[in-house]
């Protein structure tokens, strides 16, 4: 949330006059200077909307995301332009930066010494002390400076998978309200195998996958868990950890195995948390082992065989499905996008119920707590019963008894707690809305944003 009353200022009037191209810029500059660097890559996206040729967007958009160490996407915003003769010095020295953080040395000082040139206004002593000092190779081979990438993979079979098969003890049950995003789970996850008679009549098979996405904290990896435990299926929880490796190839091989987890333990629900950082945007890498472990993730996803993933339901979730690639939501892929909103009032009053049904309480009024807890979703409002049983807690402790939890103990705890991430992740999701749109793939949260923001 923006804490900065001209920068608030700028947005409403950036969202009365979306095509207005320099108060968008001038938006997208206060954002980057003040360091809200998503905001700011957000606004830099929605202006390059409208002048996709411009040169200083680029550059600001680039900067953005140096800054939030997302070199590949920096080199991928500045690559149009660095091709062409005489292009603006500024966006040489934003490509060193962004080749020295993908470890690329010599491409970086070659960019930082011709920009300097030109212009030696742009000279930065540590830049360029960075690029004069021996590259670090913490994962290669420090007699002949190989990188991290290049050091040959072990010998060794296909690796077992670091992702354990565990029995899920939630259900639906247990996901306060969403009720129209567990009906979109049932019909396209469930029901095929709790009714396999009928969809095969048919023909439609057990499987598939769904993404779901919305703002942090809003409880997509709980409905993951909840789905298996409402088909009594087992769950694989998969963490980047348990794919990425620094060795070539070796990422591709956990994820082959990770999925021939899931295809022994059938059915089962296979969940992908993070997923963006598996499957970004091909055209938005600079590295070749990246993209394989894209094109791997998309053959797992297809199956050697129309069967290979019958009774395997892959769930993944993100917060940032724009930076998708659009091969993920083919037909037998993640086909179906499931917007995972913020709880309403009623959903927060049943989330705080839940969060509360497993400790002492006295009467309580969860519909007042629930209208002072606007923009809340669910990690929040666990913040909320957190604190109160922490100072509830240490009345007991003085009183030497239990005492309960009450409304006013809740009230109170709310005034504490502010909202982590609903608004900013709507600023995002609303330009990609308004002026991202083409392919109609966000018209789900239209109406949403319409009605809220």
């Amino acid at each position: 949330m923006l804490d900065d009353a001209g920068l608030q200022a700028l947005r409403e009037a950036a969202r009365l006059s979306p095509d207005n191209l320099p108060l968008r810029r001038h938006l997208a500059d206060q954002l980057l200077s003040k360091g809200y660097l998503a905001e700011a890559e957000a606004e830099f996206r929605a202006a390059l909307v409208l002048a996709p040729k411009d040169p200083d967007i680029s550059a600001g958009l680039a900067e953005a995301f140096v800054r939030q160490s997302s070199f590949g996407p920096a080199l991928s915003a500045l690559e149009p332009f660095l091709g062409t003769p005489g292009y603006p010095p500024r966006l040489g020295v934003l490509a060193a930066r962004a080749l020295l953080g993908e470890g690329e040395t010599a491409a970086a000082a070659h960019r930082y010494h011709d920009a300097v040139t030109r212009d030696p206004s742009l000279a930065d002593p540590a830049l360029a002390a960075r690029l004069a000092a021996p590259p670090p190779t913490p994962y290669g081979n420090a007699s002949t400076g190989g990188a991290a990438y290049d050091a040959p993979s072990p010998a060794t079979p296909s690796p077992e998978p670091s992702a354990e098969v565990e029995r899920s003890r939630f259900t639906f049950e247990d996901v306060a309200g969403m009720e129209a995003v567990k009906e979109a789970l049932k019909v396209k996850l469930l029901l095929p195998i709790q009714q396999p008679e009928l969809f095969a009549a048919f023909g439609k098979r057990a499987g598939g996958g769904v993404l779901l996405y919305g703002p942090p904290g809003a409880g997509k990896t709980h409905l993951a868990r909840a789905a298996a435990g409402e088909l009594g299926a087992s769950f694989v929880n998969v963490g980047l950890a348990d794919i990425l490796d620094m060795y070539v190839g070796s990422s591709e091989r956990n994820l082959r195995a990770t999925f021939d987890l899931a295809r022994r333990n059938r059915p089962c629900v296979l969940f992908f948390d993070e997923v963006d950082a598996l499957a970004a945007r091909r055209s938005d890498m600079r590295q070749a082992h990246s993209r394989q472990i894209v094109n791997q993730f998309l053959a797992e996803l297809d199956g050697v065989d129309q069967d290979a993933n019958e009774g395997v339901l892959v769930l993944a979730a993100t917060n940032a499905p724009w930076y998708i690639d659009v091969a993920f939501r083919r037909p037998g892929r993640f086909d179906q996008l499931v917007f995972v909103p913020p709880p309403d009032a009623s959903a927060r009053a049943a989330i705080l119920r839940i969060l509360c049904r497993d400790k002492p309480i006295a009467e309580m009024d969860f519909g007042a707590v629930a209208r002072v807890t606007e923009h809340f979703v669910g990690a929040d409002l666990k913040g909320v019963v957190d604190r109160a049983v922490e100072a509830k807690l240490q009345q007991s402790i003085s009183a030497g008894r239990a005492i309960p939890l009450s409304t006013p103990d809740l009230l109170t705890a709310a005034k504490s707690v502010r909202p982590t991430s609903v608004r900013e992740w709507m600023a995002t999701a609303r330009n990609y809305v308004m002026h991202a749109n083409d392919s109609g793939a966000w018209d789900e949260l239209m109406p949403w944003i319409k009605a809220k923001w």
